[in-house]
C-alpha cells in the first residue's frame, strides 16, 4: 500500500471551535483555546504520523471580513496560504452562521476542486431537527461538499469526520520527518502560552492589544531560563498588566510558568517585561518582529 501524506486545513469564522478541533485531531494541545474571538493569530501546524500516512493539520485565524489593522490583513493572508496548499479543506461552521449572499469568500468554495468538508460544530447545543435543517442548508449551497454535524468539545461524531479526512489524503511521500509534531519552535509555543494566560486573566481590550515575544530561552541541566516581553499599546494597559504592587504580573508569571513547565516537561525560571509600542498592529516593522510575515 502506497504511503499517503497531505495538508488538511481548517478555516472558519472566529470562535467556531477550530482550535478545539485541531487539538483533538492532532492529539496534542498546540492551539490556544479561550472563549474570546480571534484568539488564534497565526497558522499553526500539527503533524500526525502513522506507518501508512502523515497528515499535516493547520489551525488558522478566524476570517476577518472587514480588516481594521494590518495585523488583520496578515491574519487573513495566512488563511489564503492555507487555501493554496490544502489537499483537504475543512470549513468549520456553527448553528448561528447564515450563508449570506454578500459573503463572496465563503461562496467562492462552490467552485473548489479539492475534497471539501463542511463541519457543523457545536451540535450539542441544538435540537436534532435544527441540525438536520442546517445540514440541508449547507448541502444545498455546496452540493460537492461533505456536510456533517460534530461537537469538537463533546467529542460527538468526530470519528466520522476523521474517516472522511483519511479517505481523501492523497498518495505522497512524507513532507516532514516522521517524528515531527509541528514546524514551530518551542519559543513560539511558550509565547502562545503566556498570551493565553493574558487572555484568561485580563478583561476588555487588554487581550486584543497584547503581543508576546520570547527574547531569551536558555536550557541548563536543571532548569530552563526564559525571558519574554509583553507589548501593549498604551501606558494605562501597562499599569493594568502589572497590577497594584506588581500583583497582576506576578500571578500571570506564576500561571504561565506552571503551564510552560507542563508543556516542556522541565523546571522553568520565567521573567516577564512589559513594553509600550503604540499601534503595533499597524506597524510593518513590529509585525515582522512578532513573526507576522
Amino acid at each position: 500500500m502506497a504511503f499517503k501524506s497531505g495538508f488538511v486545513n481548517i478555516i472558519g469564522k472566529p470562535n467556531a471551535g477550530k482550535s478545539t478541533l485541531m487539538n483533538f485531531l492532532v492529539g496534542e494541545r498546540l492551539s490556544i483555546i479561550t472563549a474570546k474571538a480571534q484568539t488564534t493569530r497565526r497558522r499553526i501546524i500539527g503533524i500526525v504520523n502513522t506507518e501508512e500516512m502523515q497528515i499535516i493539520y493547520s489551525d488558522t485565524p478566524g476570517i476577518v471580513h472587514d480588516p481594521q489593522y494590518k495585523l488583520h490583513e496578515r491574519m487573513n493572508a495566512q488563511i489564503y496560504t492555507a487555501l493554496e496548499d490544502a489537499d483537504v479543506l475543512i470549513y468549520l461552521t456553527t448553528p448561528d452562521e447564515e450563508i449570506e449572499t454578500e459573503n463572496t469568500f465563503l461562496l467562492s468554495f462552490k467552485n473548489i476542486t479539492i475534497p471539501f468538508i463542511i463541519a457543523l460544530n457545536k451540535i450539542d447545543k441544538i435540537e436534532e431537527k435544527v441540525i438536520e435543517e442546517k445540514i440541508k442548508m449547507w448541502q444545498h449551497t455546496f452540493p460537492n461538499a461533505k456536510v456533517l454535524g460534530i461537537s469538537a468539545l463533546k467529542n460527538k461524531n468526530l470519528e466520522s469526520l476523521q474517516t472522511c479526512i483519511l479517505e481523501n489524503i492523497p498518495e505522497h511521500p512524507a513532507y516532514y520527518d516522521t517524528d515531527a509534531l509541528t514546524d514551530l519552535s518551542e519559543r513560539f509555543f511558550v509565547a502562545e502560552i503566556i498570551r493565553e494566560k493574558i487572555l484568561e486573566q485580563y478583561e476588555k481590550e487588554i487581550p486584543y492589544s497584547v503581543e508576546v515575544i520570547v527574547t531569551a530561552f536558555k536550557e541548563k541541566p536543571d532548569i530552563t531560563v526564559i525571558s519574554a516581553e509583553i507589548y501593549v499599546i498604551r501606558e494605562t494597559q501597562k499599569i493594568i498588566i502589572i497590577g497594584k504592587g506588581g500583583s497582576a504580573i506576578k500571578k500571570l508569571g506564576t500561571e504561565s510558568r506552571k503551564a510552560i513547565e507542563e508543556f516542556i516537561q522541565k523546571k522553568v525560571f520565567l521573567e516577564l517585561h512589559v513594553k509600550i509600542k503604540g499601534d503595533w498592529k499597524n506597524d510593518d516593522r513590529m509585525l515582522k518582529h512578532f513573526g507576522y510575515e
